[in-house]
């Protein structure tokens, strides 16, 4: 493979509206050790990366600045001390940034081999949500086979990765969404109960459908106000997963029910941890994960496909929050 001297990439002119994402020339990166190259066939959206356009989510110091977190493609280039994947396999693969581009890097032990079932598009639309899931749910978290679990956001990129993730692991899931259409594709990917966030109590919907217990874990996207509500509708000994904050980070909440019902409330952020934790992350979805996808029965849901071009319109779709599903740039 003959690999060129530039690229197209998206840059992000200056911090603002989805305007500012801006087709761009740019060297063609070499990888370093334990790197590859891919030529990029599809890159997902993320909210991570609208935050970072609008200048509120600066990449980690020495990461490039051009947005995008996952990618799929081929590999083009292999850098010293890769040696799992070899020129021309088809992988998908987190990345710290550079996904809006033909090129990307990426670490080796971060990318994953593509299964046939899945299209590049779908292979895009995994790493960052099954990630996150992935190491809040069941590294941060644990949950058995019968517990209830609440999945806030249940049409969002992490909830319905949350939703397949909870149903295939053998949990009863109660999904919350925006709009009766929302809830509607809730159930369809799996959710027991679909509770309209917009005109129904999610607590009184949890306990009811927990027989009074409430849940055992729950994924929140949301943050604010619905803090203290998590603790309300969370069983004893439940879990909560922090993974971003839609309601905005600070919130008045009744601890004494933490102490009271033994709780447990962490959270975490991907893109800075380190390269050998994401590299378990990985190892822990192929092992877990990746024969349920590679047998059909675990498959991201897509919204929407954008060239890579029309990244600006990609966005302005995502702060609709009209999506159901995945965003993804297509090359």
């Amino acid at each position: 493979m003959t690999l060129p001297a530039r690229m197209t990439v998206i840059a992000i002119r200056a911090p603002g509206g989805p305007e500012m994402l801006v087709p761009e020339e740019r060297l063609v990166p070499a990888p370093g050790p334990g790197e590859i190259l891919v030529k990029v066939v599809a890159a997902g959206v993320n909210f991570p990366d609208v935050r970072q356009r609008q200048g509120t989510y600066p990449p980690p110091k020495g990461a490039t600045d051009i947005p995008g977190l996952e990618i799929a493609g081929e590999v083009a280039a292999v850098g010293p001390d890769a040696k799992r994947f070899k020129l021309g396999d088809k992988v998908c693969a987190l990345v710290v940034g550079g996904g809006y581009a033909q090129y990307c890097l990426a670490y080796e032990s971060h990318a994953l081999p593509v299964p046939a079932t899945l299209s590049m598009v779908e292979a895009a639309a995994i790493p960052e949500t099954f990630f996150t899931c992935w190491q809040n749910m069941f590294v941060r978290a644990s949950f058995k086979a019968g517990d209830w679990v609440l999945v806030h956001g249940g049409t969002s990129g992490i909830g319905t990765t949350a939703i397949m993730l909870a149903k295939a692991f053998g949990a009863r899931v109660i999904a919350t969404a925006g709009s009766d259409e929302k809830c509607a594709a809730a159930k369809k990917l799996g959710a027991d109960v679909a509770v309209n966030y917009k005109t129904e109590d999610f607590v009184a919907a949890t306990k009811q459908a927990t027989g009074g217990k409430g849940a055992n874990l729950i994924v929140d996207i949301v943050g604010g106000d619905y803090i203290d509500r998590n603790y309300d509708a969370a069983a004893d000994e439940g879990q909560i997963v922090q993974v971003s904050f839609f309601g905005g980070p600070k919130a008045t909440v009744n601890f004494a029910r933490l102490m009271q019902k033994r709780l447990l409330h962490t959270g975490s952020t991907l893109r800075p941890r380190t390269v050998a934790e994401k590299a378990a992350f990985a190892r822990g979805i192929e092992e877990k994960v990746w024969p349920l996808v590679a047998a059909g029965k675990i498959r991201p849901v897509i919204d929407s496909t954008f060239p890579l071009d029309r990244a600006s319109a990609a966005h302005a779709r995502m702060e609709t929050s009209q999506h159901i599903g995945k965003i993804v740039l297509t090359l």
